[in-house]
């Protein structure tokens, strides 16, 4: 009888555990100011990639608050930008980082990101251009932001930037307790950096080691953005992954002393 009500009581238990599992995958509940920012009328035409992109789900990840100042590097054509902006809002800032050897390959985004911070619903956007081995803030900033081009600093486009280079001066960034978030594309488990230039993806592991070599404490990853059914063996350009790589999330934080 015993057993039979331990089973009973375990049985019960095991939604409970697996919700709770899968509510730390994401770090937290989707707070009012972060679904007030996703939903904001401007990005309107951003609304179709948010199923797949998870802006709601990263934003909570990265802890990003009204009045914080952000550095984004490589932003793309501005979809987490825009969301950024929405949430510091006028009393933070959001400061976009186009190094000048991605922005030669990249000049409608530059254009685009510069036509952007003109407007003034995104007046606190501004555009930064700067060689890829000298990343600098204007201000000490709250978080550093890059999604999906931390393995790009390494490659011969953009003068092999070595990560120690880059993760330093992430850090000098930040300001004591700052964070460092990076998303990107996962490649095999013990590839290293292998697979940068030729599939576009980077080992998590090798992004960890890379940070806390840096000074950076692990503070936490996020799984909204993996995906299971990709091999990890073909470049995330293939029309059959794009899109829907398997991608990690990893938080870094700096420490407060």
């Amino acid at each position: 009888m015993r057993q039979t009500v331990l089973v009973v009581l375990l049985a019960l238990a095991l939604p409970t555990v697996a919700l709770a599992q899968a509510s730390n995958l994401h770090s937290g509940a989707i707070t009012a100011v972060v679904q007030k920012a996703v939903d904001d009328p401007a990005r309107q035409a951003d609304k179709a990639d948010d199923a797949r992109r998870k802006a709601a789900l990263v934003m909570t990840f990265a802890e990003v608050k009204p009045g914080q100042k952000v550095l984004e590097l490589i932003p793309g054509g501005g979809y987490f930008t825009r969301v950024f902006s929405a949430i510091v809002g006028s009393q933070g800032h959001v400061y976009t980082v186009w190094p000048d050897e991605y922005a030669k390959e990249a000049e409608s985004d530059v254009t685009a990101m510069r036509k952007l911070a003109a407007q003034p619903h995104y007046a606190n956007i501004s555009l930064l251009t700067q060689p890829a081995n000298q990343l600098s803030s204007p201000v000490p900033v709250d978080l550093v932001f890059t999604s999906q081009n931390y393995h790009d600093y390494p490659d011969k486009f953009m003068g092999k930037v070595d990560p120690a280079v880059l993760n330093k001066q992430v850090f000098d960034a930040l300001k004591p307790g700052g964070l460092w978030v990076i998303v990107d594309h996962v490649a095999p488990a013990g590839s290293g950096m292998a697979d940068t230039e030729t599939l576009h993806r980077i080992d998590p592991a090798i992004v960890k080691k890379q940070a806390e070599a840096a000074g950076f404490a692990f503070d936490g990853e996020s799984n909204a953005l993996r995906n299971p059914n990709d091999p990890h063996t073909i470049k995330v350009f293939d029309k059959s992954i794009r899109g829907h790589t398997d991608q990690f999330i990893y938080r870094f934080r700096k420490p407060v002393k």
